[in-house]
């Protein structure tokens, strides 16, 4: 195929590169579906459910019912074993493991499978692998390290209370480059109707108002 061709004479500083460029623009896909979990994506709810249902299946054929449920449950006790974000351990990736468990469907997996063989028709495994897989596997990192564990990670102190939430020093451009902004942990628990592009006003008003 010739996507095949082009991958193998691209400079690999390149493609990495542009991997990376892709994760991050996938891990903003996500970033909508969750906006839309707490309708801040629009006014309008039918089309609110329906910018994060589109984005939460583009961004791995995940179930945007299915994450409303465990996301109201995360807020309503972050950080405890009602949260079923939550993992009382501080190994990441067993964390991790457990965190793909509770959200992973077989549903997921076989619409994915589906869709990787129809995209096969058109691209090879190394383009796809490039440019879909692998920057969707970087993505779900990104988030889960940036907007889990490092939030809720073990232990707890007191200046995480009430939601069990930490918050990245303040400094914007690491914080957008890092999450979007989703870094400012404790000030979206504090305010989950704020989108992740006003985090970081919320963050430097909570701070000046300290």
């Amino acid at each position: 195929m010739l996507e095949g061709h082009l991958l193998a004479a691209a400079n690999p500083l390149v493609v990495v590169a542009h991997g990376v460029l892709q994760g991050y623009l996938t891990t903003g896909l996500f970033m909508t579906a969750h906006d839309a979990m707490h309708g801040t994506v629009s006014r309008s709810r039918r089309l609110n459910d329906a910018i994060g249902a589109t984005a939460s299946f583009l961004f791995a054929a995940m179930s945007y019912r299915r994450l409303v449920v465990n996301h109201g449950r995360h807020h309503g006790a972050p950080g405890t074993h009602d949260d079923p974000d939550y993992c009382a351990t501080r190994s990441f990736f067993a964390w991790f493991a457990t965190f793909m468990r509770r959200y992973a469907t077989i549903g997921q997996f076989v619409a994915m499978a589906v869709l990787f063989n129809l995209l096969k028709l058109r691209y090879d495994d190394g383009a796809l692998w490039a440019f879909w897989i692998a920057p969707a596997i970087f993505a779900s990192f990104q988030m889960f390290f940036f907007g889990t564990y490092l939030p809720h990670r073990l232990p707890h102190t007191a200046s995480m209370l009430p939601d069990n939430a930490r918050t990245l020093p303040k400094n914007h451009v690491v914080a957008m480059l890092t999450c979007y902004f989703f870094g400012y942990h404790a000030e979206h628990h504090a305010s989950p109707s704020t989108p992740w592009w006003r985090l970081a006003a919320l963050k430097s008003r909570l701070t000046e108002g300290s």
